[in-house]
């Protein structure tokens, strides 16, 4: 059972956004509660990215009503969004890093330009290596962009997200053009960065399998390694929401998806092609 004493930190309320006549999302809603992960599916076009601005302010609700940490914040401003989102760590698709700064740089951005965070100018070295060591990325702070690997720009993007110590972190397909291999690298740093930060997970991906090891590991800091748990199974932590056309089709835990009988929702558990 999902803790339900726990506040919310993240919830929407038929929640609709729509571009001229066209509704992308369609009365979305669904609640994530502190130390939760919610792991979003869909196939291409459903409305998984546009979920995620939304919930970031960067896209304005049409209809209904949006809550972050307790507030409701459906209609604020981009000034009050602005500092607000010095509480969210966010992983952009292909990592969204800036191609002219170095890896040092880009990690500090968030330090640097969000005034509610206050960071002293003597911290934001320490807390830039910090975050880079815990990616085992910490020899590339003079690098560029350019001269890292796909998987080594998204494990920079990662650790942009948590130098902030954010209460949420936002991962926008993190392992979407990734090989298997280096797609569970980052999988485990975002289980680590769970387990070891105690942030709230909300996740957009187009892979199950970066849900079943979400749901089915956990990070043990005193080996460093991912140990199963349950059989590979759902923790109550970890629940499921799939989108179809912009509308919520599931939202439950992993046991259930795999369960359902509708021919859409089964098509993200047999990981076909194309989805």
């Amino acid at each position: 059972m999902l803790d339900s004493s726990a506040p919310v930190v993240l919830a929407f309320d038929r929640v609709s956004l729509r571009f001229g006549d066209d509704f992308v999302l369609r009365g979305v809603s669904f609640s994530v509660r502190r130390g939760e992960s919610m792991i979003v599916l869909g196939a291409a076009g459903s409305g998984k990215t546009v979920l995620l601005k939304t919930a970031l302010g960067l896209l304005p609700a049409t209809e209904g009503r949006i809550e972050l940490f307790g507030e409701d914040v459906t209609g604020l401003d981009e000034q009050s969004w602005y500092d607000r989102r010095g509480r969210v760590g966010v992983l952009f698709q292909e990592g969204g890093l800036f191609d002219s700064l170095t890896i040092e740089e880009n990690v500090a951005y968030p330090l640097l330009n969000q005034p509610r965070l206050a960071c002293p100018e003597d911290e934001v070295a320490r807390r830039v290596e910090e975050s880079l060591r815990f990616v085992e990325l910490a020899h590339t702070l003079d690098k560029f962009p350019s001269e890292l690997s796909g998987g080594m720009r998204r494990r920079v993007g990662i650790a942009r997200a948590i130098v902030t110590q954010p209460d949420l972190l936002l991962y926008d397909s993190p392992t979407a053009g990734l090989d298997p291999i280096t797609a569970n690298t980052i999988i485990a740093l975002v289980i680590k960065g769970r387990d070891v930060r105690h942030a709230t997970t909300f996740m957009v991906t187009h892979r199950y399998q970066d849900g079943q090891l979400l749901s089915g590991y956990r990070y043990e800091p005193e080996t460093g390694e991912l140990l199963a748990l349950n059989g590979g199974h759902s923790t109550a932590r970890t629940h499921y929401l799939v989108l179809r056309e912009g509308s919520v089709v599931f939202d439950g835990s992993q046991e259930e998806l795999e369960a359902s009988p509708d021919p859409y929702v089964q098509r993200f558990v047999r990981r076909e092609e194309g989805v």
